[in-house]
């Protein structure tokens, strides 16, 4: 199932500022934390050379300076930011709930070191880090497949489970799926992602109407008339309601 969402609605799910969870995610490891602030503190001493040199007026050196010393903080938040702006570029959107088909694991190469064993021979070390695979539909015949990476969590996933995300396109009729977000499991209250690009309580808030919509919509009898067709025509037509 695939349900149109309006422009508010997409807007609200994935936000233009970055959460506090996209905050945590370009946190990063210390490592990052200490690159950001070897950069912070390098370009203060810039700005205090330049103020030396050149006698600039220390009003808009103190704005540069305060900038740049607490780039190791909003530098995160232009990350993420940056990041939804990506996905919120698209104009249409919709809120898919199909089931898993499929899931596997996967070894993915993050990276490559170099170092010298003992007997002075250059050796060449893998990085790599698991990740799960999902593949996605639903009964129309759409298949989207997903990867990101294994969590101890991801034990509970299963074949034939629901699973809901948003996705983006620039067709109106969203026939060209061209980026989707971050997966739910809603039965095992299970989230999976790389990068948590939606806010689960809009997302959430969706997912719920569409449910309570389901379990409240009467079941279709079979047409005997030209009165029931158009009963059925109608019911059509309610069913392509944006959210």
């Amino acid at each position: 199932m695939l349900v149109p969402l309006t422009r508010q609605k997409f807007e609200q799910i994935i936000p233009f500022i970055a959460t506090g969870s996209q905050y945590k995610y370009y946190w990063g490891k210390f490592s990052n934390f200490l690159q950001r602030l070897l950069i912070s503190v390098v370009t203060v001493v810039v700005i205090l050379l330049v103020q030396i040199l050149f006698k600039l007026d220390f009003g808009l050196i103190l704005v540069f300076g305060v900038f740049g010393a607490f780039f190791w903080l909003w530098y995160p938040v232009l990350q993420a930011s940056l990041r939804n702006a990506k996905c919120r570029r698209f104009k249409y959107s919709g809120f898919f709930r199909g089931r898993v088909i499929d899931w596997w694991i996967t070894d993915k190469l993050t990276g490559k070191q170099e170092t010298v064993n003992n007997k002075g021979e250059l050796v060449i070390i893998e990085n790599r880090e698991k990740r799960i695979n999902l593949e996605l539909g639903d009964d129309t015949g759409f298949i989207v497949e997903f990867d990101a990476p294994l969590r101890p969590a991801h034990k509970a996933i299963a074949r034939g489970q629901i699973a809901e995300m948003v996705v983006m396109s620039n067709s109106p009729d969203l026939g060209s799926i061209e980026e989707f977000s971050n997966i739910y499991i809603p039965n095992r209250n299970l989230w999976i992602s790389d990068y948590p690009l939606v806010r689960q309580d809009f997302f959430n808030e969706v997912s719920l109407r569409l449910r309570e919509g389901q379990q409240k919509r009467p079941r279709r009898r079979p047409p005997q008339g030209q009165g029931d067709r158009r009963a059925e025509k109608q019911r059509d037509r309610e069913d392509d309601d944006r959210y």
